[in-house]
């Protein structure tokens, strides 16, 4: 009985078991189920509520069409305001492969307004991309007319390209712009942060085959326009100077000429001249002048040239080369021998030395003997007995052959490296050179004699003017610039630049006697030619022959400022290689002669005899 009772109760506990095991399994499956629903929500929620805009913005993003605008580039003026370098509007034309609904009637008229091959524009129109460049810079007027024919697919967008509207004016220093509108030369590389602006953009909507949705329209993003750059650059002084420039060029059958004009107090460029300049608006045109200068090169024999088919011929490699050649600005990138108008800084060095005074005596027999070397001077028949004075005046070599040999090499080269010289000056352009000279251990007597009258080392124009400006302006060595601010043209902000100034390169009496001895060479010595009527101008002339010697070719050159007794601006004048007379005296000094006649009064800097007029009727 008991067994048949313990049977039958087994089936129930079994039964009880497996509904106790499926509850849990339902309660843990449950709970499972709700942790993946809660987090499910909790994600979607957090999608949905806290991230919400970024992928808003993806979806966006996604259908979205990005067209960039460029931004209008700051102006380059000069500075009275004029304006150098400026923007002209102009159009990029695109078009937009899954949105032409006609093709040949596409590339019809953009064959015929663009004046491009059919082949050209075809291979574009055809091309399945998001969407297809065909023309850049293309001009106002054309970019309208293009879109009143009212083409799908066709996108016309308004674009700016650099404008410079003095063409070749000061071209080596403005530099220009590539295609892209960044700058490539001169300031406009130099001061690219400021003058580039920032992108804006045109947004459309389009749907999965990438086809606009007409609705939803276009969104834009304005561009934000560059700042301004205002220069030290006057046009006046700039637009004369490369008169006289090529005046000089052509007359004198010159390779090139080089003119610079600069603040002596604080080194602000009134015009740098580098004749032959080239056109801003064409930069990349291969002009017959240099093809010629090319051809020479190469083929020194030939004496006739057919530019026609040379100009076919040209490599890439050949096109580039004489591009750099024409862009190369002289009075940086380039470095030569000075000549006399070094003897300015050997003076300059003599007198703080303490090794030579005005008064101080020279004996001049025609040359001078240094080690086993033969030094003559420009006057064969020598100067005779002559005192410093007159020595600086009739730029006799012997002379100052003499005084580099009392300051011996290791002061010499110690003066050369106060002054400035082995360091660049510091000019607001790219491809400064710096001055290539002897190493001190390398310099014997006869190094030392050479470089005294400005030979067998080479120096740029630029590094020559301004440390001549130091020695006269009272021992501030300055760095000559361009760039004054740049100014936001829409609030007006400013941001004016600074540059360095050295004070004590000379000593003030060193200075005063140097302006003394400068004005003396102008008035009465070799430089009378560079005399301006009614202005006290000190100045130093040169002749230098050209590296490799013996091709019978010269650099003549003139360094003058004015006031003499309180300098305001110093110029250089370089003629390379002129033909038939070629002392600088006679053909360098006359310019800077014309370029002060005009600009000093110019600039109001008064005439002395006027001044002293004044004072006596006071």
């Amino acid at each position: 009985m008991l067994k048949e009772d313990k049977e039958a109760q087994e089936p129930d506990l079994l039964r009880s078991q497996c509904r106790h095991y499926h509850r849990i399994k339902i309660t843990i499956v449950f709970f499972l189920l709700a942790g993946i629903c809660l987090f499910l929500f909790g994600r979607l929620t957090y999608f949905m509520v806290f991230q919400a805009q970024h992928y808003a913005e993806k979806a966006q993003e996604l259908h979205e069409r990005e067209r960039s605008i460029k931004a209008a580039r700051g102006r380059i003026l000069d500075r009275n305001g004029l304006t150098l370098a400026d923007n002209k509007t102009v159009c990029t034309v695109s078009v937009i492969y899954n949105q032409i609904q006609d093709r040949e009637e596409v590339i019809r008229v953009l064959c015929k307004e663009l004046d491009l091959s059919e082949e050209y524009v075809r291979k574009r129109v055809e091309k399945y991309s998001s969407m297809e460049r065909i023309k850049s810079n293309v001009d106002k007027e054309t970019g309208d007319r293009i879109r009143e024919y009212d083409l799908a697919g066709v996108k016309v967008d308004e674009d700016y390209k650099r404008f410079y509207p003095y063409n070749e004016l000061a071209s080596k220093v403005l530099g220009f712009t590539g295609s892209d509108n960044q700058g490539i030369l001169g300031l406009e590389v130099k001061y690219e942060e400021y003058l580039q602006g920032k992108k804006g953009q045109i947004l459309t909507v389009t749907d999965a085959k990438g086809i606009e949705v007409e609705r939803e329209g276009e969104r834009r993003i304005e561009p934000i326009a560059g700042k301004d750059l205002v220069t030290s650059l006057d046009l006046n002084i700039q637009s004369y100077a490369t008169q006289l420039a090529t005046q000089a060029m052509l007359t004198k059958e010159a390779r090139s000429v080089s003119i610079i004009v600069m603040n002596a107090k604080n080194g602000e460029l009134y015009a740098m001249a580098n004749v032959p300049e080239f056109d801003l608006n064409e930069p990349y045109e291969v002009t017959d002048a240099a093809l010629t200068d090319f051809l020479k090169k190469k083929t020194p024999e030939a004496e006739n040239f057919d530019l026609a088919a040379a100009r076919e011929a040209l490599s890439q490699e050949e096109t580039q080369e004489i591009l750099n050649g024409i862009w190369r600005n002289a009075c940086i990138n380039d470095t030569y021998e000075p000549g006399s108008t070094f003897k300015i800084i050997t003076a300059a060095a003599g007198l703080e030395a303490g090794v030579v005074t005005p008064q101080s005596t020279f004996s001049c027999p025609g040359y001078i003997m240094v080690d086993d070397r033969r030094i003559r001077c420009h006057k064969t028949t020598g100067h005779g007995g002559q005192d410093f004075v007159h020595a600086i005046m009739n730029s006799c070599n012997p002379s100052f052959v003499t005084l580099g040999l009392r300051l011996g090499v290791e002061r010499y080269y110690g003066y050369f490296e106060q002054f400035g010289l082995k360091q660049k000056t510091g000019v607001d352009l790219p491809g400064e050179a710096g001055t290539i000279m002897h190493k001190m251990e390398d310099m014997g007597n006869v190094e030392l004699a050479t470089v005294s009258f400005g030979q067998s080392f080479q120096i740029t124009a630029l590094q020559l003017l301004t440390t001549a400006a130091s020695i006269v302006n009272g021992g501030n060595r300055v760095t000559p610039h361009f760039g004054i601010k740049a100014v936001d043209p829409e609030t007006g902000e400013e941001t004016v630049f600074d540059y360095p100034v050295e004070s004590g390169i000379v000593s003030a009496e060193t200075s005063e006697t140097m302006r003394y001895l400068l004005e003396m060479v102008v008035s009465e010595g070799g430089g009378k030619n560079g005399a301006v009527e009614g202005y006290r101008i000190g100045g130093k002339t040169a002749t230098s022959q050209t590296l490799p010697r013996g091709t019978g070719q010269y650099i003549s050159s003139f360094l003058a400022f004015a006031p003499a007794d309180d300098p305001e601006i110093i110029s250089i004048a370089i003629i390379n290689r002129p033909k038939g007379v070629y002392y600088g005296g006679q053909i360098a000094a006359p310019i800077l002669r014309q370029l002060y006649e005009n600009i000093l009064p110019y600039l109001g800097i008064e005439m002395y005899n006027q001044e002293e007029t004044t004072q006596s009727e006071d």
